[in-house]
């Protein structure tokens, strides 16, 4: 916390913000005292109170807890709908997880996918490091659609279409298997921002079918294995992931609340203020 607040005091937006609403909360004070003062005069000057010191300390208190936004999140009336944008642990979180994946779905660990990554967590702590059991529940979520092709790889071979969704059932929650990346023949991922929002479209559909309005929590996608960090920096990526599920929502909506979970190591790339600006924005007008 202690290091978010330092972050935040070297951006202009914080200070700005800061001085609007402690002069906002001083004028309001100033107008209030006065308005006392015609009732009761010479009842301020005459006080032992050091008014101006309080007045000024009440100020700066209420612009830094209207100026530093934690936890950063924001509720909409119109969905009824909210987001948040969590530091922590994907898979500690209650509720309905985003797994990102490539079109070929592949679980070998090491080999083809990283231990570290969130799909290779996935399977060590939702399926116990059990590849069997996890390909048999994609083999089953996937079991209506047609691969569109093929990849000479190690690992799996057939492609599907990018924006596959494979939904898989486990220990009570909705675990929705997202493909948003390519692999090549030497199982390196590649990705795209238009694949990545095409996949984000239809996973707010499976979500708004199969979750009966449970929250959903998903990670920052565009890092990682999926190599797209250049193009699709974190905070871009949280904000494309949050106008995406907004805009689905106001078709209609998918889920009570939606969490951006944050690796804690990731927290000082991104500007939270902006951040929250952003999630403001978004509300209709």
């Amino acid at each position: 916390m202690i290091a978010g607040l330092g972050r935040d005091l070297r951006t202009r937006r914080f200070w700005r913000s800061f001085a609007l609403h402690a002069f906002a909360f001083g004028g309001f004070v100033a107008a209030l005292l006065q308005v006392y003062d015609l009732f009761q005069p010479d009842a301020i000057s005459e006080s032992a109170l050091p008014l101006p010191l309080v007045v000024a300390a009440l100020a700066i208190a209420y612009a830094v807890a209207r100026s530093w936004p934690r936890p950063v999140e924001q509720q909409y009336s119109r969905p009824s709908t909210q987001i948040r944008v969590v530091v922590g642990d994907l898979f500690d979180q209650d509720a309905n997880l985003v797994i990102g994946m490539a079109t070929t779905f592949d679980t070998a660990v090491p080999h083809v996918i990283s231990k570290r990554s969130v799909q290779g967590q996935f399977l060590e702590r939702i399926y116990s490091s059990d590849t069997a059991a996890l390909d048999a529940a994609l083999a089953e979520a996937l079991a209506a659609t047609e691969p569109t092709g093929s990849v000479e790889k190690d690992g799996k071979s057939a492609t599907y279409p990018v924006g596959t969704i494979a939904v898989i059932r486990q220990n009570r929650k909705h675990y929705f298997c997202a493909a948003y990346t390519e692999m090549d023949e030497q199982n390196v991922a590649h990705g795209s921002v238009p694949g990545v929002w095409r996949s984000l479209e239809n996973l707010w559909d499976e979500v708004r079918a199969r979750s009966n309005g449970d929250p959903i929590a998903m990670p920052v996608i565009g890092g990682g294995q999926a190599r797209m960090s250049h193009v699709l920096p974190a905070q871009d990526s949280i904000r494309l992931i949050a106008l995406s599920f907004i805009l689905a929502s106001r078709d209609s909506r998918v889920c009570e609340r939606l969490d951006i979970v944050v690796r804690e190591g990731d927290v000082p790339a991104l500007d939270m203020l902006e951040l929250q600006a952003f999630l403001t924005s978004l509300q209709e007008s």
